[in-house]
């Protein structure tokens, strides 16, 4: 905990070099009034340097709450021009979304530490975060230990393969609760919901509300979000942050729709207040 802590100290504003609230705080923040975020997630294979900043200038005007960088499988490693070309544009946290210990990139603003929680695979329940942990420990990465839960999104995902384990059914909400709940009890602070990039059906929203009432962390949720439809049933069902990535690749426009409907829900909980 005393390491986690001194990391939280540690986090600025990039532009203003001002402190900010910690990533867990505003996350907690978010959770504790009710308030809904938005994150994109760059796939570092898939981002295109020449026309990225492009795309963090409509991120301007179109708000996200944080960019997920990393991906299941990265074989081009580009984590440290992605970060540093979205700080050359816009003041958005970057978290690192890591596929193994070598997806590590110091300049980022902190980390998703996942456990796969879902699965029985040892390295990725622990080992790969055994390996990671001396280069965390000297970076300034506030670091998120994350309950990561992959959910059967009707078509095997490149991190079901990766990893080697079965996903959680898609149909069993309490399985998912139980596993949050394990989760929790051994210390993550955060749950992550996932259907996996590519998947042909979202978390239900069945499951998001099983699993926002068994524990008290905030909640992320993705895969298969490829609409405001499919964007606002989980926001209603208890996700305090969505996470889409495939579905603004495909269709540019869902990037303003998104941020949008965030913008809204949180008008309507100020206003509600």
């Amino acid at each position: 905990m005393q390491s986690i802590q001194q990391h939280e100290l540690k986090i600025t504003n990039p532009i203003t070099n001002k402190p900010r609230p910690t990533l867990y705080a505003t996350l907690r923040s978010y959770q504790q009034t009710g308030r809904k975020a938005l994150a994109v997630l760059l796939d570092p294979d898939k981002v295109e340097l020449g026309g990225f900043s492009s795309f963090l200038r409509r991120t301007l005007e179109h708000p996200v709450d944080f960019f997920l960088v990393g991906g299941s499988l990265v074989t081009e490693y580009t984590h440290q021009e992605i970060v540093q070309t979205i700080r050359e544009h816009t003041d958005t946290p970057v978290v690192l979304f890591p596929g193994n210990s070598l997806h590590i990139e110091p300049s980022a603003d902190g980390i998703l530490l996942l456990s796969l929680i879902s699965g029985r695979n040892p390295d990725f329940l622990i080992g790969q975060h055994v390996v990671a942990a001396p280069l965390l420990k000297k970076s300034k990465l506030e670091i998120l230990p994350t309950g990561y839960m992959l959910v059967d999104g009707g078509a095997q995902t490149t991190v079901s393969y990766i990893s080697g384990t079965m996903p959680l059914p898609h149909d069993k909400p309490s399985v998912a609760a139980c596993t949050a709940m394990a989760g929790e009890m051994l210390g993550m602070r955060l749950m992550y919901l996932d259907a996996g990039s590519g998947a042909r059906r979202c978390v239900s929203p069945e499951m998001i509300a099983a699993v926002r009432e068994a524990v008290d962390t905030p909640l992320i949720v993705g895969g298969g979000i490829n609409s405001a439809q499919k964007a606002e049933a989980a926001l209603l069902a208890g996700a305090d942050m969505i996470v889409v990535g495939n579905g603004i690749e495909a269709n540019p426009d869902l990037l303003p729709e998104l941020s949008a409907l965030v913008r809204f829900c949180n008008r309507q909980i100020v206003a509600g207040n």
